[in-house]
């Protein structure tokens, strides 16, 4: 039977995704014969070719069914995400958002197998916030500073690496005398505990680094109910105790910047973005409050997410690229962007929290986080739901954008019912 092709380009007209998928059968028997050659497997060029899943065992109906299930159960929130930042996070003290936040579109997705497209439904170009999914970002540019030597184990404390951090100013102090002892420098490692932390802590979210960082202090984020232990409770030893706190991933965003002397948008897109074909049109951005002069020149830092606006602002074709690559781990093409022993760490259980490996990478250990997924899939997920799933069983990558986050889980289930293996 002669299998027809054709190629998806990032502003390819939107289609129903069971009306848009391609044949698989062919790309699995190409990359079959390719590895036996010593050829790489197929991965998308500027464009990205989108084959039909009914021929490679993939049910086109139960495909559709999943896809009409991410679509009818849209995320609660509502689109204007600044409103819903105030019915939700805005709850929280020092509650104001201090980077942008946009309006997001409807739900949309793609679905890619075997480095091919299978699926596509809704606005796969618009670019929308996608909150925490952020962190798998900035956990890879310190995954590459430590491939390249800049840091030399992630077992390190941080502090020992890093230089003064000046803030930056735009104009000299009218009156200097008024600021005399106080320094123009951020004091991040200066308690006894800060300089226990370790890279891995950081990238672990069991740091419980204590401070302040972009008027924001950690305490804030998510707090205690009990709001007499806010500044008092005492610290637990870095390494030993998991918890979610976006201002210390935006401390691991400072220090990474510091080692890399070098605005980390742009660390990702020379080693990362650019490599794998991403778009000209992701941003990532940072805080209003969130800039250094470093080395003569001012730089934003970025954010790790987008509980106080900020973070990334990406297509959800370019979610699936960076996805493609943790599938392969690390390795595009004949390129390897990402060593092996990196990403084994990032997929490595945290001891206080086994579904979470690096930031943020969550993992199916015992199949808690998705049990409608095999034990070794994993995912890079942000709030909203924004998910890009992994599933090296089956050669899969779903990125599901603004689908309720109650409902992943069936959708999932409903979407490997459909695959097989």
């Amino acid at each position: 039977m002669r299998t027809r092709r054709s190629v998806v380009r990032g502003r390819a007209p939107l289609r129903m995704a069971w009306a848009v998928t391609w044949s698989l059968a062919v790309a699995s028997t190409l990359d079959a014969q390719g590895a036996a050659r010593g050829r790489a497997a197929y991965v998308p060029g500027r464009t990205w070719e989108q084959r039909r899943p009914s021929t490679a065992g993939v049910d086109s109906a139960r495909l559709a069914d999943a896809i009409a299930f991410a679509i009818a159960n849209e995320a609660k929130g509502g689109r204007d995400l600044e409103a819903n930042h105030y019915r939700t996070l805005g709850r929280e003290p020092f509650d104001a958002p201090v980077g942008p936040i946009a309006p997001r579109g409807a739900p949309s997705g793609v679905i890619v197998r075997g480095g091919y497209v299978i699926a596509q439904w809704g606005a796969p170009d618009r670019v929308d916030m996608t909150f925490s999914v952020t962190k798998s970002f900035l956990s890879t540019v310190v995954g590459v500073a430590v491939e390249r030597g800049l840091i030399a184990s992630v077992h390190d404390t941080v502090w020992r690496s890093q230089a003064p951090v000046q803030r930056l100013r735009t104009a000299a102090e009218s009156e200097p005398g008024e600021r005399l002892g106080a320094t123009p420098f951020l004091r991040l490692w200066e308690t006894p505990h800060n300089r226990t932390i370790t890279w891995d802590a950081l990238l672990r979210q069991t740091s419980d680094w204590e401070g302040t960082l972009w008027g924001k202090p950690e305490w804030a984020d998510r707090p205690a109910a009990d709001a007499s232990t806010w500044t008092t409770r005492p610290r637990s030893p870095s390494g030993t105790t998991y918890e979610y706190n976006d201002v210390r991933v935006n401390v691991l965003a400072l220090a990474a910047t510091n080692i890399w002397r070098r605005p980390l948008p742009e660390v990702l897109r020379d080693e990362v973005m650019d490599p794998i074909g991403a778009s000209r049109t992701w941003r990532w951005t940072g805080y209003d409050n969130a800039w250094i002069t470093l080395d003569g020149r001012p730089v934003q830092v970025v954010s790790g997410g987008g509980h106080w606006g900020g973070g990334m602002y990406i297509n959800a074709w370019d979610m699936a690229r960076f996805g493609l690559l943790t599938l392969r781990r690390g390795v595009w093409g004949e390129r390897r962007l990402l060593s092996e022993q990196w990403v084994t760490q990032a997929l490595t259980p945290t001891v206080p929290e086994p579904t979470y490996g690096y930031m943020n990478w969550f993992l199916n250990t015992d199949r808690k986080w998705m049990p409608a997924a095999p034990a070794s899939a994993f995912g890079h997920v942000g709030n909203g739901m924004n998910l890009v799933f992994v599933s090296p069983e089956h050669d899969l990558v779903a990125v599901v954008r603004w689908i309720e986050n109650g409902a992943a889980n069936e959708f999932l289930g409903r979407l490997l019912a459909a695959v097989g293996r």
